[in-house]
């Protein structure tokens, strides 16, 4: 009883140490919003001495973040559709049709996992400058409509639903597509709602491709935005604090929302061939 005791204990410490790695920096971020510029500097305790709530509304005042937020919002909700519709697709194909070189197609698609978005970053701009997308939400969303990850992973879920599903199905008198939205996609929330809440992270939080892409206020997202508090001079770290920490919220929401689903996507989610 002692030792089990002690292995709890154990476990309870490892959690709440991991646990306070993560909620500090929030917290020095919500108490560096709250201080003045000059405090930022000069105080040295994480508490600040005076809470300035108007920081807020400085630090939106200070750029058009209405806009920015908006572009975001179009950019993310743009990325996210496209991978549910274009990644199930793709992944039905793989989970439950016959075609040459399907294997082989399949493990060049997890061998694109290996290359980091920074190789392809120079080839993708060259793209989007010759269609003359540049600084238009065409350049945010139309190249990121399909992910690779989106595409295994739904593959993996789909993969787990028994075959015998479709064939009663198809005894019932419904075609591949009446299987993929009335049998497929209803037995696969869990997988739908793990994907939509990765899309959606990966959208809201992207910082180079729209740095690359946008050249005015009327595209660019919340993430470059936030820039506008790094002066030449100087750091707004109060403004930027605040900034960050309204972006955060919605991400933040979001995987509140949703956690318990993608837990059950990810437990899911298998290996089956």
């Amino acid at each position: 009883m002692k030792s089990s005791l002690w292995s709890r204990l154990a476990r309870h410490a490892i959690l709440i140490l991991g646990s306070a790695t993560v909620i500090i920096p929030f917290l020095w971020m919500f108490t560096t919003s709250l201080q003045m510029r000059a405090e930022t500097y000069t105080n040295t305790s994480i508490f600040p001495t005076s809470w300035h709530w108007e920081n807020y509304i400085h630090a939106w005042q200070a750029a058009p973040f209405a806009q920015y937020y908006w572009n975001t919002l179009l950019m993310t909700v743009g990325i996210v559709v496209g991978h549910l519709i274009f990644d199930a697709f793709a992944a039905y194909a793989f989970a439950r049709l016959e075609f040459p070189l399907k294997k082989t197609i399949f493990i060049l698609l997890l061998s694109a996992l290996m290359i980091p978005n920074f190789v392809i970053v120079i080839p993708s701009y060259e793209i989007v400058a010759n269609l003359g997308w540049v600084d238009t939400l065409y350049a945010l969303i139309v190249p990121r409509l399909a992910d690779v990850f989106g595409i295994i992973l739904l593959r993996q879920y789909f993969a787990t639903i028994p075959r015998e599903l479709d064939e009663a199905a198809r005894i019932d008198g419904c075609g591949r597509f009446g299987i993929f939205f009335k049998l497929i996609v209803p037995l696969s929330y869990p997988a739908f709602a793990t994907l939509g809440i990765f899309s959606f992270l990966f959208a809201w939080n992207d910082f180079l491709w729209p740095l690359l892409v946008t050249n005015t206020d009327e595209t660019r997202t919340i993430q470059i935005g936030l820039a506008s508090f790094v002066g030449r001079y100087g750091t707004s770290w109060n403004y930027l604090m605040a900034g960050t920490l309204t972006a955060t919220i919605p991400s933040i929401i979001v995987f509140l929302f949703f956690q318990r689903a993608l837990v059950r996507g990810i437990a899911n989610t298998g290996m089956k061939d």
